[in-house]
């Protein structure tokens, strides 16, 4: 059934209201709703249940959730109805029952979307209560709802500068229709309705389509001069030819401007939207059939077609936008995040007003700066790659072309699955972004390991597939997050969401699509941004959240590389640890390349004494294998991509414990020390307890077993409740744990059957009066990801940034910054007074300002910014020794003018005492 009061503009257009006398529930077959059956319960609930169609079974299973629900959450009467609604959407969702659509259980209950949604996690008071296949289904709807908003907002900004208004509200009506056949276009072609850039690719085919289609007198000077231009067969056949001309498909041929205007006019690739129309578009527009509609744009049946869409998707209804209903209103933003650009001083500053980001606006000039910085030899190696490729004892070009073709095969095909029918084409243009990435960063990496070793023979590096398969990879996969196709949609986690999990972009989707392994993956990371300094902060953030995903979980899957070097290292000896605890207290450098990790260990590593050999500093810093003692059989070189994965691990854990303690045991600080020891005994013994689990499962059964041994009361369920809020973690994390194989159950039930079993003996030695010893604290280092594109404090000034201009392609007016003033040096400035502007803020002792939103002069205080200069914190107050000569200059500059304001003091001062 249709939302009621849906207001869906009858009196503005043609179009029907959808008929109702055929409900959702009826239309699934559903049976019938006896009402003799549930006369114990609440009558209004019953009415509800009622309204909505419900099921006896979901009506009796969503009033015992209630129950549940009303005992122990605080101030239920207050949203009881709503909450009423909440809990038969997560029965009807438990239970596969299609018994009504999301939109029409927000009608009834009124309520909107992100409001709907936040209601629904508040009920999971217990481990139980919300499923992860509920969780899955929320996250999907609340990410289609961004993207819709932000299409739509996009659509309504967009057709203010197409169509001209008239008195009888016709561009109204043209508007609606073009906004529900997008809605019936997107379902039909793409089977990933979250996926934003391909969407608003359809969106600006629909408005092509739409003002060519439209009358003159619809559109405003600049689309009707472009129309004009277009011959047959782009304008109406009139209805008194329409017989002569049934056999024209009117609808099949572009009009190129157009669209390229339309394209210009929204910052989108141009060809890209031309391929989008060539193959989705017009396979949507061939079923459509629109000839047989002499009344377009006005076309009756669009409306029609998406209802039964929209009733079978069963979650929100898109024409709702359009109507701004209640029930799709954005949610209120904080006026501080409204606008995140800073405004003009003054309406006599010049230079450009650079406008808010939305998501559009950001995706688009993602796509254009990756795009932008790319290598102009298309998807062939350079003529620079090409002499390593002949410098190898072996040739890699013969094994690197036939090893693309076939992984290109596999990600299109794979692509066009997960995205829709017709999408293949797409894969193709991604895989093809990814290869000139691919081969710009593997340049970059040779240069850089000639310049270390003297060295231009890389035959073994550039012989190795897995190498190859990991950057090719990791390119990919950078080229799908700036088109917004990849994320951590529920942490890499995908139980419980059955078929939708084939239909998902998320990373660690490109693994499994080349039969890649994380660990392998994992080795890369690090070395890819080095190479490529062009990447945005978004994008290293991404990896680096990548690699986290790796260590927490997904290298610890069964078949994973990692425990066969486990298991070597194990039979090696307990002197060749993974990495002992006496290595925590050490920096973690990051010299390492590529090129160590994937030939590890043929080169051997840095050796790390083993805990009980005193450590000297000359020990630590050598980088030469240890020698073997007399009679000793010869060990094998140590693993470098393992020593260093521990050592990341290491410090992954420590820092997410220490977030856990810090809201838990701020009583008992001492505990900390002891729950690591445990947590990281664990880790290097007992590591099979990772296979096919996740690390904080291990860390919140160490924390639990530590504080029951020593007495401390600390409930699993108050773990589970802080765990929850902290950054980056999934409900399914504590909800389904492998318990044996095949079989999953909470994390209480993985700590009784299993980590107890497994590490009772040790757990009990910490209640004992001879504990065991303390393992190291961990450093805890900064990112060693730097951001380029973030501004550099200038040494010695407290309000002086300087960002550099990463090419010429980065105009001011293209850059989003957060400081008060901008100035791109090489570039025309402005005039005289902005200098002096520039001076007097230098020259203020003040802190840096931000301006309000309304545009008024009141200040406030802004909080000050600490950036990461070359890796080193700026509290230690280390200097990176690759400054800039600006930023020296400028350092000297302030420098000499602080010593003259602390001169003028004393004179001042010493010429007042004369005075007295």
């Amino acid at each position: 059934m249709p939302p009621k009061k849906r207001n869906s503009g009858a009196a503005q257009s043609k179009e029907p209201k959808p008929s109702s006398d055929k409900s959702f529930a009826d239309k699934k077959g559903s049976p019938e709703f006896s009402l003799n059956k549930h006369t114990e319960k609440d009558v209004e609930f019953v009415t509800l249940c009622k309204s909505l169609h419900a099921t006896d079974s979901v009506c009796e299973r969503a009033w015992t959730l209630w129950k549940t629900v009303q005992d122990v959450m605080e101030d239920v009467d207050a949203n009881q109805k709503r909450l009423w609604g909440s809990c038969l959407f997560v029965t009807a969702t438990d239970m596969d029952a299609a018994c009504f659509t999301l939109t029409e259980v927000l009608k009834a209950v009124n309520i909107n979307v992100k409001q709907f949604v936040g209601l629904v996690r508040k009920l999971d008071v217990n481990l139980d209560t919300i499923s992860t296949k509920v969780n899955s289904a929320l996250m999907r709807v609340e990410k289609k709802y961004d993207v819709m908003l932000a299409l739509y907002q996009r659509f309504e900004k967009t057709c203010k500068k197409i169509f001209a208004s008239t008195p009888d509200k016709k561009e109204r009506a043209t508007m609606r229709t073009c906004w529900t056949m997008f809605l019936l276009a997107k379902g039909r072609a793409l089977q990933m309705e979250d996926d934003l850039v391909i969407s608003f690719q359809l969106l600006l085919c629909t408005l092509e389509l739409f003002i060519k289609r439209s009358s003159p007198e619809l559109l405003l000077p600049l689309y009707k001069s472009v129309v004009s231009k277009a011959q047959s067969p782009l304008t109406r056949t009139s209805r008194r030819n329409q017989s002569k001309a049934k056999s024209r498909v009117v609808e099949s041929e572009v009009n190129v401007e157009l669209l390229e205007t339309l394209c210009k006019d929204n910052e989108c690739n141009a060809e890209e939207v031309k391929n989008v129309y060539q193959t989705s578009f017009s396979a949507f527009l061939d079923l459509m059939d629109l000839s047989r509609f002499p009344d377009f744009p006005l076309v009756t049946d669009v409306s029609e077609q998406y209802q039964e869409h929209y009733l079978k998707s069963g979650d929100i209804d898109g024409r709702l936008f359009f109507d701004g209903d209640e029930t799709v209103l954005a949610p209120k933003v904080d006026i501080s995040q409204v606008e995140r650009t800073p405004k003009k001083t003054s309406p006599d500053d010049d230079g450009p007003l650079i406008p808010p980001q939305t998501p559009i606006r950001a995706a688009m000039n993602s796509i254009k700066m990756l795009r932008g910085d790319l290598p102009s030899s298309g998807d062939q190696p350079s003529s620079n790659l090409a002499i390593y490729f002949k410098n190898c004892t072996v040739d890699p070009t013969q094994g690197i072309q036939k090893r693309l073709e076939m992984l290109g095969q596999v990600f299109s095909q794979k692509f066009g699955e997960a995205v829709g029918p017709h999408c293949i084409v797409y894969g193709r243009e991604r895989f093809t972004l990814g290869v000139r990435l691919y081969y710009k960063v593997m340049e970059a990496m040779l240069e850089s390991e000639e310049k270390r070793l003297s060295v231009q023979n890389f035959s073994k590096l550039l012989n190795d597939s897995t190498f190859h398969m990991s950057l090719l990879a990791c390119a990919l996969e950078v080229v799908m997050a700036t088109y917004e196709e990849s994320s951590f949609k529920n942490r890499g986690c995908s139980h419980g969401e059955g078929d939708q999990a084939v239909r998902d972009l998320c990373f660690p989707w490109i693994l499994d699509v080349f039969d890649l392994s994380a660990f392998d993956f994992y080795k890369v990371i690090e070395s890819f941004i080095k190479a490529e300094p062009t990447l945005s902060k978004d994008i290293i953030k991404h990896l680096e959240t990548c690699e986290n995903l790796i260590m927490e979980k997904i290298a610890w899957r069964t078949g994973s590389p990692l425990f066969e070097l486990l298991k070597r290292e194990n039979e090696a000896g307990a002197t060749e640890q993974a990495e002992p605890p006496a290595s925590f207290s050490l920096p973690l450098q990051h010299n390492h390349t590529a090129a160590d990790l994937y030939l590890s260990p043929i080169r051997p590593g840095l050796r790390v004494l083993p805990p009980e050999s005193p450590a000297t500093p000359s020990s630590q810093a050598s980088s030469q294998p240890t020698p073997q003692a007399a009679g000793q059989a010869p060990r094998q070189p140590k693993s470098n991509s393992l020593s260093l994965f521990y050592k990341k691990l290491y410090r992954l854990a420590y820092t997410r414990l220490k977030t856990l303690c810090s809201c838990l045991l701020s009583n008992h600080p001492d505990l900390e020390h002891v729950i690591w020891t445990l947590f990281q005994h664990t880790l290097q013994y007992e590591y099979d307890l990772m296979r096919d689990r996740h690390l904080d499962q291990l860390m919140m059964s160490a924390m639990y077993a530590i504080c029951k041994v020593k007495s401390v009361d600390l409930r699993f369920k108050l773990i589970v409740s802080a765990y929850k809020n902290m950054p980056n973690t999934s409900q399914e994390t504590f909800k389904h744990v492998l318990i044996t194989e095949g079989q999953y159950d909470s994390i209480i039930v993985f700590y009784n059957q299993v980590f107890m079993q497994k590490l009772k003996t040790n757990i009990l030695q910490y209640a004992s009066t001879r504990p065991p010893t303390l393992s190291p604290i961990p450093q805890i280092p900064c990112s060693p990801y730097k951001f380029p594109n973030s501004p550099l404090r200038v040494p010695g000034s407290n309000n002086v940034y300087i960002s550099p201009l990463k090419n010429s392609r980065l105009s001011p007016g293209m850059m989003t910054p957060r400081s008060r003033m901008l100035v791109s040096i090489g570039e025309s400035f402005g005039f005289a007074n902005r200098f002096q502007k520039i001076n007097q803020m230098v020259n203020s002792g003040d802190r840096a300002h931000k301006r309000t939103l309304d545009g008024g002069s009141a200040l406030k205080p802004l909080k000050r910014l600490r950036f990461d200069v070359d890796g080193q914190d700026e509290a230690d107050g280390s200097k990176s020794g690759g400054e800039s000569a600006l930023i020296q200059k400028l350092a000297e500059m302030s420098s000499t003018r602080s010593r003259m304001q602390e001169q003028k003091m004393k004179e001042d001062a010493e010429s007042r005492k004369k005075t007295t």
